[in-house]
């Protein structure tokens, strides 16, 4: 198949991996808000912390299945949704982003468009390239992330009732700056978590390229291509990977983020505006307060939305770049 020209080919990973974004945003939702509810919840996140650090008071969340009944039972369905189109505003362009960004780099790497010319290439560059993705992915698209965790973090009754609200009293109360709150630390976490995610995603098609082959009496003609099922296993398992290692990291930064979010007392304390000078200083002071397990509330919902995230996204973009190919060239 001759190699489509450079604006076809990045329009066909942009779209691709606008796809692959929206649906797998949409799919890991209910994870998602669950994750971020653990994660904005200043008091121990399970019974044995609570009895550990000598609390009588009971947390709003203690568990994932306790949390999946009182979401459902005090805001319905509709609440395991709840962000979801900034999400999506921020998901599709942050990995369309992504996927142009890395196939270009190993495009240019390569010296071709081509899957097998980029599956030739050295892993350490997988990570790479995957990082310097995410990076760019990030700064495009982070507002839309920052309104996404106030929206999905606010439970009932809502403070605001619609994207444009939370956008525009985020902007009045903390200025332009507000709606980069916890960059910092959503760069530093990107970094290693896009490096791993695309890296290790690459290392396990590589690995499976190599099984299959050695499985394959007919040589690499007959398992050129991996099935749906196994681009989605390397994919799940990039994706767990890569959530394990980053976690404190979004912890941190879902922090930042609702700096000042006023919430019903029922969902416990809330974090004051201010409340960390940086980055560093929010992990002393969650260490200091909550302990380790603070570093790692919401762990998880986030590693089981993790790993189908993964999953789902690089079958969908596999998918759909596929296909997208296939009709534009």
């Amino acid at each position: 198949m001759e190699e489509p020209s450079h604006l076809k080919q990045a329009l066909i990973e942009a779209t691709a991996g606008a796809v692959a974004g929206g649906v797998s945003r949409t799919v890991t939702s209910p994870l998602d808000v669950i994750k971020i509810r653990f994660q904005v919840q200043l008091e121990p996140t399970s019974s044995w912390a609570l009895l550990h650090r000598n609390m009588h008071g009971p947390s709003k969340y203690t568990g994932m299945l306790q949390a999946t009944k009182d979401i459902f039972r005090e805001e319905g369905l509709p609440g395991f949704w709840r962000g979801n189109v900034p999400a999506l505003l921020m998901v599709m362009p942050y990995t369309s982003i992504q996927f142009v960004v890395l196939q270009k780099l190993k495009t240019f790497l390569a010296g071709s468009s081509r899957k097998e010319d980029h599956a030739k290439l050295n892993h350490y560059i997988s990570y790479l390239s995957g990082s310097l993705a995410g990076c760019m992915a990030t700064l495009g698209s982070y507002p839309f992330d920052l309104v996404r965790t106030i929206l999905a973090s606010q439970g009932e009754p809502k403070v605001y009732p619609t994207m444009r609200s939370a956008f525009a009293d985020t902007i009045r109360t903390r200025g332009i700056r507000g709606i980069y709150s916890g960059l910092s630390p959503t760069l530093v976490e990107i970094v290693p978590y896009a490096g791993l995610q695309f890296g290790t995603y690459d290392m396990f098609k590589r690995w499976t390229l190599a099984w299959n082959q050695n499985r394959s009496s007919e040589g690499s003609s007959m398992h050129a291509e991996l099935s749906s099922f196994e681009y989605f296993l390397c994919g799940f398992a990039a994706g767990t990977c890569a959530k394990l290692v980053c976690h404190p990291l979004d912890v941190v930064k879902k922090r930042f983020q609702i700096e000042g979010l006023q919430r019903h007392p029922k969902y416990g304390a809330r974090v004051e505006h201010q409340a960390y000078k940086n980055m560093f200083d929010a992990f002393i002071r969650i260490l200091e307060a909550e302990g380790w397990a603070g570093l790692y509330k919401g762990i998880v919902p986030s590693t089981i939305k993790a790993a189908p995230a993964g999953a789902v996204t690089f079958v969908a973009y596999e998918i759909a770049h596929d296909w997208l190919e296939s009709v534009w060239t």
